[in-house]
Protein backbone atom coordinates (compact mmCIF):
# COMPACT_ATOMS: atom_id res chain seq x y z
CA UNK A 1 0.00 0.00 0.00
CA UNK A 2 1.54 3.39 -1.16
CA UNK A 3 2.47 5.75 1.64
CA UNK A 4 -0.33 8.67 2.55
CA UNK A 5 0.43 12.13 1.23
CA UNK A 6 1.47 13.83 4.38
CA UNK A 7 1.52 17.79 4.21
CA UNK A 8 3.68 18.84 6.92
CA UNK A 9 6.53 16.27 4.60
CA UNK A 10 4.90 18.17 1.76
CA UNK A 11 5.83 21.46 3.13
CA UNK A 12 9.32 20.56 4.21
CA UNK A 13 10.27 19.02 1.74
CA UNK A 14 9.61 22.40 -0.68
CA UNK A 15 11.64 23.91 1.77
CA UNK A 16 14.41 22.16 1.84
CA UNK A 17 14.51 21.92 -2.02
CA UNK A 18 14.09 25.78 -1.78
CA UNK A 19 17.32 26.55 0.26
CA UNK A 20 19.32 23.86 -2.08
CA UNK A 21 18.34 25.64 -5.08
CA UNK A 22 19.55 28.89 -3.07
CA UNK A 23 22.48 27.28 -2.63
CA UNK A 24 23.42 25.75 -5.87
CA UNK A 25 22.50 29.50 -7.68
CA UNK A 26 24.76 30.98 -5.30
CA UNK A 27 27.93 28.34 -6.47
CA UNK A 28 27.03 28.74 -10.12
CA UNK A 29 27.52 32.41 -9.95
CA UNK A 30 30.19 31.94 -7.97
CA UNK A 31 31.94 29.82 -10.17
CA UNK A 32 31.04 32.19 -12.76
CA UNK A 33 33.00 34.81 -11.28
CA UNK A 34 35.93 32.35 -10.63
CA UNK A 35 36.38 31.03 -14.59
CA UNK A 36 35.76 35.25 -15.79
CA UNK A 37 38.56 35.55 -12.51
CA UNK A 38 40.65 33.63 -13.83
CA UNK A 39 40.05 34.65 -17.96
CA UNK A 40 41.17 38.11 -17.01
CA UNK A 41 44.25 36.64 -15.17
CA UNK A 42 45.85 36.86 -11.33
CA UNK A 43 45.82 40.57 -10.96
CA UNK A 44 42.22 40.76 -11.43
CA UNK A 45 41.06 37.38 -9.86
CA UNK A 46 40.87 38.70 -6.48
CA UNK A 47 38.39 41.44 -7.49
CA UNK A 48 36.49 39.65 -9.44
CA UNK A 49 35.66 36.86 -7.07
CA UNK A 50 34.72 39.47 -4.05
CA UNK A 51 32.52 41.20 -6.89
CA UNK A 52 30.83 37.82 -7.99
CA UNK A 53 30.14 37.03 -4.26
CA UNK A 54 28.57 40.46 -3.34
CA UNK A 55 26.35 40.04 -6.84
CA UNK A 56 25.40 36.31 -6.16
CA UNK A 57 24.55 37.49 -2.33
CA UNK A 58 22.91 40.69 -3.81
CA UNK A 59 21.31 38.57 -6.76
CA UNK A 60 19.67 35.93 -4.18
CA UNK A 61 18.14 38.54 -1.90
CA UNK A 62 16.54 40.15 -3.75
CA UNK A 63 15.17 37.48 -5.73
CA UNK A 64 13.85 36.03 -2.51
CA UNK A 65 12.71 38.65 -1.24
CA UNK A 66 10.95 40.37 -4.50
CA UNK A 67 10.13 36.91 -6.59
CA UNK A 68 6.54 38.01 -6.88
CA UNK A 69 6.84 41.60 -7.69
CA UNK A 70 9.03 40.22 -10.58
CA UNK A 71 6.50 37.48 -11.74
CA UNK A 72 3.68 40.32 -11.26
CA UNK A 73 5.55 42.87 -13.30
CA UNK A 74 6.81 39.75 -16.17
CA UNK A 75 2.81 39.44 -16.88
CA UNK A 76 1.94 43.27 -16.20
CA UNK A 77 -0.64 42.31 -13.59
CA UNK A 78 -2.33 44.84 -11.81
CA UNK A 79 -3.98 45.03 -8.44
CA UNK A 80 -7.94 43.65 -8.37
CA UNK A 81 -9.45 46.27 -7.11
CA UNK A 82 -12.38 44.91 -4.09
CA UNK A 83 -15.09 47.19 -6.31
CA UNK A 84 -14.47 45.98 -9.41
CA UNK A 85 -13.75 42.06 -8.43
CA UNK A 86 -15.81 41.71 -5.97
CA UNK A 87 -16.46 37.91 -7.07
CA UNK A 88 -12.78 37.38 -7.11
CA UNK A 89 -12.15 38.59 -3.73
CA UNK A 90 -14.95 37.02 -2.13
CA UNK A 91 -14.09 33.27 -3.08
CA UNK A 92 -10.33 33.70 -2.01
CA UNK A 93 -11.55 35.05 1.19
CA UNK A 94 -14.33 32.32 1.69
CA UNK A 95 -11.83 29.92 0.68
CA UNK A 96 -9.09 30.84 2.88
CA UNK A 97 -11.58 31.45 6.14
CA UNK A 98 -11.91 27.73 5.46
CA UNK A 99 -8.26 26.64 5.15
CA UNK A 100 -6.90 28.91 7.92
CA UNK A 101 -4.55 30.70 5.29
CA UNK A 102 -4.01 34.57 5.09
CA UNK A 103 -5.61 36.57 2.27
CA UNK A 104 -3.08 36.20 -0.45
CA UNK A 105 -2.97 40.37 -2.32
CA UNK A 106 -5.08 39.65 -5.40
CA UNK A 107 -3.88 40.44 -9.22
CA UNK A 108 -5.52 40.41 -13.00
CA UNK A 109 -3.45 40.08 -15.67
CA UNK A 110 -5.01 41.01 -19.68
CA UNK A 111 -5.55 38.15 -21.73
CA UNK A 112 -8.83 36.03 -22.97
CA UNK A 113 -7.36 32.68 -22.48
CA UNK A 114 -7.97 30.73 -18.80
CA UNK A 115 -4.64 31.22 -16.54
CA UNK A 116 -3.71 31.57 -13.14
CA UNK A 117 -1.33 31.39 -10.83
CA UNK A 118 0.33 32.02 -7.28
CA UNK A 119 3.45 33.74 -6.10
CA UNK A 120 5.29 34.35 -3.32
CA UNK A 121 7.47 32.98 -0.68
CA UNK A 122 5.46 32.25 1.90
CA UNK A 123 1.70 32.35 3.04
CA UNK A 124 2.00 35.58 4.41
CA UNK A 125 3.68 37.12 1.58
CA UNK A 126 1.55 35.32 -1.50
CA UNK A 127 -0.06 36.58 -4.13
CA UNK A 128 -2.85 35.52 -6.73
CA UNK A 129 -2.85 36.25 -10.34
CA UNK A 130 -5.41 35.37 -13.08
CA UNK A 131 -6.32 36.58 -16.16
CA UNK A 132 -9.51 38.24 -17.43
CA UNK A 133 -10.50 35.22 -19.37
CA UNK A 134 -10.28 32.87 -16.02
CA UNK A 135 -12.76 35.57 -14.56
CA UNK A 136 -14.77 36.14 -17.41
CA UNK A 137 -15.25 32.21 -18.73
CA UNK A 138 -15.39 30.47 -15.22
CA UNK A 139 -18.36 30.33 -13.58
CA UNK A 140 -18.54 30.46 -9.88
CA UNK A 141 -17.97 26.63 -8.69
CA UNK A 142 -15.34 26.92 -11.56
CA UNK A 143 -13.13 29.77 -10.29
CA UNK A 144 -13.56 28.24 -6.94
CA UNK A 145 -11.93 25.22 -8.01
CA UNK A 146 -8.31 27.15 -10.14
CA UNK A 147 -8.35 29.84 -6.46
CA UNK A 148 -8.63 26.58 -4.48
CA UNK A 149 -5.44 25.24 -6.46
CA UNK A 150 -3.60 28.11 -6.66
CA UNK A 151 -4.36 28.28 -2.14
CA UNK A 152 -3.13 24.74 -2.04
CA UNK A 153 0.43 25.52 -3.67
CA UNK A 154 0.69 28.74 -1.29
CA UNK A 155 -0.29 26.14 1.60
CA UNK A 156 2.54 23.80 0.55
CA UNK A 157 4.71 26.53 -0.16
CA UNK A 158 5.11 24.95 -3.98
CA UNK A 159 4.65 28.86 -4.21
CA UNK A 160 8.35 29.61 -2.99
CA UNK A 161 10.14 26.88 -4.90
CA UNK A 162 8.42 27.36 -7.82
CA UNK A 163 8.77 31.29 -7.71
CA UNK A 164 12.89 31.05 -6.59
CA UNK A 165 13.18 28.42 -9.95
CA UNK A 166 11.33 30.28 -11.85
CA UNK A 167 12.84 33.92 -11.32
CA UNK A 168 16.31 32.99 -10.41
CA UNK A 169 17.32 30.26 -13.16
CA UNK A 170 15.65 32.74 -15.29
CA UNK A 171 18.19 35.48 -14.18
CA UNK A 172 20.72 33.17 -14.85
CA UNK A 173 19.77 32.33 -18.67
CA UNK A 174 19.47 35.93 -19.09
CA UNK A 175 23.02 36.78 -18.03
CA UNK A 176 24.37 33.74 -19.32
CA UNK A 177 22.80 35.08 -22.65
CA UNK A 178 24.38 38.57 -21.78
CA UNK A 179 27.84 37.02 -21.55
CA UNK A 180 27.47 35.05 -24.51
CA UNK A 181 26.70 37.42 -26.99
CA UNK A 182 29.44 39.50 -25.72
CA UNK A 183 31.94 36.63 -26.35
CA UNK A 184 30.65 37.45 -29.57
CA UNK A 185 30.25 40.53 -30.71
CA UNK A 186 34.51 40.42 -29.21
CA UNK A 187 35.24 37.94 -31.71
CA UNK A 188 33.53 39.57 -34.57
CA UNK A 189 35.50 43.01 -33.20
CA UNK A 190 38.79 41.20 -32.97
CA UNK A 191 38.55 39.59 -36.27
CA UNK A 192 37.80 42.77 -38.04
CA UNK A 193 40.73 44.23 -36.13
CA UNK A 194 43.33 41.46 -37.63
CA UNK A 195 41.64 42.16 -41.52
CA UNK A 196 42.41 46.12 -41.42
Amino acid sequence: MPDRLSFPDAIARNKLKSVFLLAIIFLVLVVLGYVIGMALGPDYFTIVMIIAIVISLAYLLIGYYNAEKIALASVNAQPASYEEYRQYHNIVEALCLASGLPKPKLYVMHGNHINAFASGRDPHHAVICVTDGTLEKLDKHELEGVLAHELSHIANYDIRFMTLTAVLVGMIAIISEIFLRSLWWSSISNTRDRDS
